[in-house]
């Protein structure tokens, strides 16, 4: 029988301390080689032959390779890893599985280029799926190196990126948050927390109770104070996102001293109404950055039933919150811009029900009860902002929850100066094209404007100055000319 000999345990302990023998380069090689390998063994007591099987060691462990030669076992540091690398042979060794390398002996160690996965002595493989190693290792190759961490002693730790999901973390959670928690949600929790444990349940009941506890405690439950905003800040805001529109500039802007004056949100939200490619969409994302709230987008226009809205009852075994709910667990807290385009397609619901009338709960700031959640959510801290092309389609009561703002089309002139000096810009940045290498005379943006008279908004002028950016590239890198001059013959035929 073994004998175990503790005596030189405590004189042992510091040999026994995890210590990493390799440091870590980074490649954006797509292929390995001698020259350029995956990593490098020590090999200064031995050199290693070109084909030689073993297993990595636990990575958490001992930082080697352990080659298995006719002689026994020979464990051999690890002296450099390329850094896409790190988390497979992490991997490797915390499954045991046994590989063959492929390397050379080099003066700075065995340089390894390929690793592949053999099977032997009845030992475990990666994956069930044949050639899996091979795939990942050629996926890694193909990928960049990761970027460099900075490592800072006094860097704070945060919590940013945890997540409640176990049981326990989320009893300790509401244990530590007490009633900064609303208490209709403290309430909640405690039923729910009693059910995910009770085994006189379903297990699919525990399952639907503790994904609804994960979802609500994992979203910040802020109260409805709003700190106040710089107006002038805003107003830059609006004057970068969008040309003219005084008068919608204005609105949002007493909008804004609004909340400085209450610290609250206004009880209506904000409609926009006008036709396609006017600018709705962009005008709701700038205001989204003037609250620096998060922001999400519910596209009416793809909802078909209002229970795609309020979610479906934890009695179905593939019951799921409903897209409000989710749009709150994505924003990971109760204050958010919820934008809703095309609200005039709402009222066309082709399901049991009209999706509009959902959304009336909701703009109320009263609360808003998801059928998988079962609770009221507080929805003080919602901005919502619609969009809709004809509010003509949309119904008298949802129209009543809503401040309309009327979006009207551009005019010519202000067409011009949007495509000459917001449209063609952009497109000549984005293409690495200089504005004397693409010239656009006067009678090209009259002709360009002209093309596109009976079209509404800006998106048909946007899509002219790609279509003319891109035949000066064109011209530039393959009839080799210095530069491109439109003049409006050209346009009109371009585009023609």
């Amino acid at each position: 029988m073994p004998v175990f000999d503790f005596s030189n345990s405590s004189d042992d302990k510091k040999s026994n301390e995890f210590h990493c023998t390799y440091t870590v380069f980074r490649s954006n090689e797509n292929a390995a080689s001698p020259q350029k390998p995956i990593l490098l063994l020590d090999n200064h007591k031995r050199e290693w032959k070109h084909h030689s099987c073993g297993v990595f060691a636990d990575q958490d462990k001992q930082t080697v390779f352990e080659f298995k030669e006719e002689d026994g076992t020979v464990p051999a540091d690890i002296l450099k890893v390329d850094a896409r690398f790190v988390s497979l042979l992490h991997w490797l060794g915390e499954n045991r599985i046994n590989v063959r390398l492929s390397g050379k002996n080099m003066e700075d160690g065995y340089a390894v280029y390929k690793i592949r996965e053999i099977a032997f002595g009845g030992g475990t493989k990666l994956s069930a799926e044949d050639g899996f190693l091979q795939f990942m290792i050629e996926r890694l190759l193909a990928g960049g190196a990761p970027a460099e961490e900075i490592e800072d002693e006094d860097q704070e730790e945060t919590g940013d990126s945890m997540k409640l999901t176990s049981l326990q973390s989320i009893t300790d959670f509401m244990t530590c948050a007490g009633k900064t928690l609303p208490d209709n949600i403290r309430l909640w929790a405690r039923r729910n927390l009693a059910v995910a444990r009770s085994h006189e349940v379903s297990p699919e009941e525990r399952r639907h109770a503790q994904r609804a506890l994960s979802i609500m405690m994992n979203i910040q439950w802020k109260n409805n104070y709003f700190e106040a905003i710089d107006p002038q800040e805003a107003r830059r805001i609006l004057d970068e996102e969008l040309y003219g529109m005084e008068r919608v500039k204005q609105r949002i802007m007493e909008t804004i001293i609004q909340i400085n004056r209450t610290h609250t949100l206004p009880a209506y939200g904000i409609l926009l109404v006008g036709p396609a490619g006017t600018g709705k969409s962009q005008i709701a994302y700038a205001v989204a950055r003037i609250l620096k709230l998060p922001w999400t987008t519910l596209d009416m226009s793809s909802i078909n039933d209002p229970e795609q809205l309020t979610g479906s009852s934890r009695i179905y075994a593939n019951a799921k919150p409903g897209i409000i709910m989710e749009a709150f667990s994505m924003a990971g807290e109760s204050n958010l811009v919820f934008i809703i385009n095309e609200l005039d397609k709402a009222s066309s619901g082709k399901g049991n029900g009209n999706p509009a009338d959902v959304l009336l709960t909701l703009l109320d700031n009263l609360g808003f009860t998801d059928n998988y959640i079962e609770c009221m959510v507080p929805t003080v801290g919602v901005y919502p902002i619609a969009t809709a092309n004809d509010k003509e389609q949309i119904s008298a009561p949802l129209m009543s929850r809503f401040a309309v703002i009327d979006i009207p089309d551009y005019t010519a002139e202000e067409k011009k100066i949007i495509f000459s000096k917001f449209a063609l810009p952009k497109v000549l940045k984005r293409m690495g094209l200089q504005e004397k290498e693409c010239v656009v005379t006067a009678e090209a943006v009259d002709a360009v404007i002209e093309k596109y008279a009976d079209t509404t908004g800006i998106r048909d002028l946007e899509q002219a100055a790609e279509h003319m950016a891109a035949n000066a590239l064109y011209q530039i890198e393959v009839d080799r000319v210095a530069k491109v001059v439109f003049d409006g013959e050209m346009v009109r035929h371009l585009l023609a």
